[in-house]
């Protein structure tokens, strides 16, 4: 087993003058910034007062999670002979929230959308989904259960 080392850091960006003095008196954004990458302006789930143009931290989570589940799949078909040309998908994170507002995700959906070159096989194309959740870091660390619902095209 080896250990890896991810980093991130994260800078809130929603002080208006008077830090946190009043409930209402303060911005819920903040900056994600990566080893290496660029600053991603990020804020709170609207719900909670949060810029909805803005990704919130469940979106990334989200978001995460079907990025990960995508690299594995391309990786995949690409030992299985499967010719893939296209890759895109809009998941679906179902949450539950409480009244105090503490929450979790009850299920994620991957609904991704794969062009396969004409004639490939199907079946071994959608078998490839069952064997993902082994290998993905994000897939293996979450306590829900993450559905595949895969369509595709051939091209």
């Amino acid at each position: 087993m080896t250990q890896h080392d991810f980093t991130a850091r994260i800078a809130w960006t929603g002080n208006r003058g008077t830090g946190t003095s009043t409930y209402r008196g303060y911005n819920r954004t903040w900056d994600l910034v990566t080893p290496g990458g660029a600053a991603v302006a990020c804020s709170n789930d609207p719900r909670l007062g949060g810029d909805p143009a803005l990704p919130n931290p469940e979106d990334l989570l989200l978001a995460s999670l079907a990025g990960c589940h995508m690299l594995w799949y391309l990786h995949l078909a690409s030992v299985a002979g499967v010719v893939v040309s296209g890759y895109s998908d809009d998941p679906l994170g179902v949450g539950e929230s409480e009244a105090d507002g503490a929450g979790q995700f009850v299920k994620a959906v991957l609904r991704p959308r794969i062009e396969v070159a004409a004639g490939s096989d199907l079946g071994v194309a959608d078998a490839i989904h069952a064997r993902i959740h082994a290998h993905c870091f994000i897939a293996r660390s979450v306590n829900f259960p993450v559905e595949i619902a895969a369509t595709y095209v051939e091209v």
